[in-house]
């Protein structure tokens, strides 16, 4: 196969990832997917500029040639890195790369005060609350705080207030509003966009099925952002 062929292959495969990951409408030229997509998708923007150079050589490539020679034949290097970026938008790095570290949990039975002395011995801020495998919720220090504050303005007694088991302190707003569910096979790209697009989140919660109430696996906030960077541009 000549570099031509293969460049063109891999314009094409890159091409039909963008469109796939651009959600506005119109039939947007390529060059103008390449700085949408480079606004949301991190391998996208490291080779933005390549992409636009490729796309002007793939015109050429195109539009110039004719049945009896191709006008530019694209060298090793520029059709190896192409195809590495195909390779790349059409199969990201999962989360599944990254080492499970589990998750200090607690048990839904648990007391409020429990959950204080684990949070503050585990030195984690998030603390996933289980009734046997069954991922409930996760408690952390606003919803903490929260209750404590609220529970002193009434004039209720702390040593009360901190028997409180932990399935009646959670609320299922705190999981919608600052968590995020994600699997396994998710890719990192998933995780870093969650984060970009609320800016309220304090983590995203990694399962093995991706579905709300399983075991989570690995728990993300926003200090593991560059090592999710670095996954992508490796």
């Amino acid at each position: 196969m000549s570099n031509a062929v293969e460049f063109i292959s891999a314009y094409n495969t890159v091409d039909a990832r963008l469109r796939s990951l651009y959600k506005g409408k119109g039939n947007l030229q390529f060059s103008d997917l390449v700085r949408r997509c480079a606004e949301c998708n991190a391998t996208v923007k490291k080779y933005e500029g390549e992409l636009l150079t490729f796309a002007k050589l793939r015109n050429a490539i195109v539009h110039e040639s004719t049945r009896d020679y191709i006008i530019a034949e694209p060298c090793d290097e520029a059709t190896r890195l192409f195809t590495h970026i195909a390779e790349l938008l059409s199969t990201p790095p999962k989360l599944s790369l990254l080492r499970e570290r589990g998750a200090t949990g607690i048990s839904a039975d648990a007391t409020l005060g429990d959950a204080i002395v684990k949070i503050a011995d585990s030195n984690f801020s998030n603390l996933p609350v289980y009734r046997g495998e069954r991922m409930l919720g996760v408690l952390n220090n606003r919803r903490v705080v929260r209750v404590l504050g609220k529970a002193l303005e009434r004039g209720e007694e702390i040593e009360r207030v901190l028997a409180t088991p932990c399935a009646s302190v959670l609320r299922e707003e705190d999981l919608i509003r600052f968590y995020k569910v994600l699997g396994q096979d998710s890719p990192v790209q998933a995780a870093v966009d969650a984060f970009a697009q609320n800016r309220k989140l304090l983590a995203v919660l990694v399962t093995r099925s991706g579905e709300v109430g399983d075991r989570i696996v690995n728990i993300l906030t926003s200090s593991d952002l560059p090592r999710l960077m670095k996954l992508l541009e490796e």
